[in-house]
């Protein structure tokens, strides 16, 4: 674990700031929405992140019986605004597969259904990976994506916005750098519903040094635009810097550190921005609670989850 010693004062004293925080969480019978909004509730949270069904396949349940109205309610009753809340792509979308048409238009279905389904439970914003080049022409690939994206939004009538995903690089994996995320954002011709989610993991493992979270967002800001990051994904690296391999580690415990992720969590830039936990479950229990309430005192506690117990 890496121990950062210094913070900056300002952010520090910083009083008024916006925190949007909150984790991943699940969707499933019998509850499904309803039970999504309750478990983040139990978390302290003030917004989450979901799947509308299975992350590694396209089997849905009918919107008739996700609970929608229930969670809905349950949110405007507790502050959690709809505005605020993410929706996740399924993993096995590939809009760079420039090899299989079949591949591709199947993606592309599945993005457009998704679409309409993450607005039909309110959420602005769905998170999706780039894809995969699977060893084709980097450049080729990315315009595939960018040729799915557009078509995705000019089939979608609704103000979902897609927020490309940073990734960490590992095999053919696309996205890993700001110019590769910039490209895309630049040739989608709907600027407004188009956006991106900085993963801190997969950038420290795609070797961006997350101390130096300044010229970070100076970088991003140059290369991409900082009116288009919607969303951060708040994860610790079980990994060196530049590994490119997204190992997850709970918060605070792993090669990026408390004060460096509490430094970008608490960034001025990123006031209002909503913030996502994915941190590993520790004996199959979800740690965010107890992660959320370190964040929000700034206090790190390296004793705070008791492993046997949990």
């Amino acid at each position: 674990m890496k121990k950062d010693t210094k913070m900056k004062q300002e952010i520090q004293n910083k009083s008024n700031y916006n925190l949007i925080l909150g984790s991943h969480c699940k969707m499933a019978n019998p509850l499904y929405f309803l039970g999504t909004v309750l478990e983040a509730l139990s978390y302290n949270a003030n917004t989450f992140m979901f799947y509308t069904g299975a992350p590694q396949n396209n089997n849905r349940t009918p919107l008739a019986k996700c609970k929608i109205e229930e969670g809905l309610e349950m949110m405007q009753n507790n502050g959690i605004l709809s505005e605020n809340i993410i929706c996740h792509a399924p993993y096995l979308i590939n809009l760079g597969n420039i090899i299989n048409t079949n591949v591709f238009n199947f993606s592309l279905d599945i993005l457009i259904n998704e679409i309409n389904r993450c607005a039909a439970f309110g959420c602005k914003i769905l998170v999706l990976h780039p894809g995969s080049s699977l060893g084709q022409d980097k450049i080729d690939c990315l315009d595939k994506i960018i040729y799915g994206i557009n078509k995705a939004i000019e089939s979608t009538n609704n103000d979902v916005i897609i927020a490309v995903e940073t990734m960490a690089g590992k095999g053919n994996e696309l996205g890993s750098n700001f110019d590769e995320i910039g490209y895309i954002v630049s040739k989608i011709s709907n600027k407004n519903r188009i956006g991106v989610c900085l993963d801190t993991c997969h950038i420290h493992d795609a070797g961006y040094d997350l101390e130096n979270f300044d010229e970070i967002l100076d970088k991003f800001n140059k290369r991409i635009g900082l009116k288009y990051l919607k969303v951060l994904h708040i994860n610790d690296s079980k990994n060196e810097m530049g590994a490119h391999k997204d190992r997850h580690e709970n918060f605070g415990f792993g090669k990026i550190g408390f004060d460096t992720l509490i430094n970008i969590i608490y960034h001025p830039l990123l006031d209002g921005v909503p913030k996502i936990l994915e941190s590993p479950y520790i004996n199959d229990k979800p740690p965010y609670k107890e992660e959320i309430e370190m964040i929000r005192n700034k206090i790190f506690n390296q004793n705070v989850f008791n492993k046997e117990q949990m």
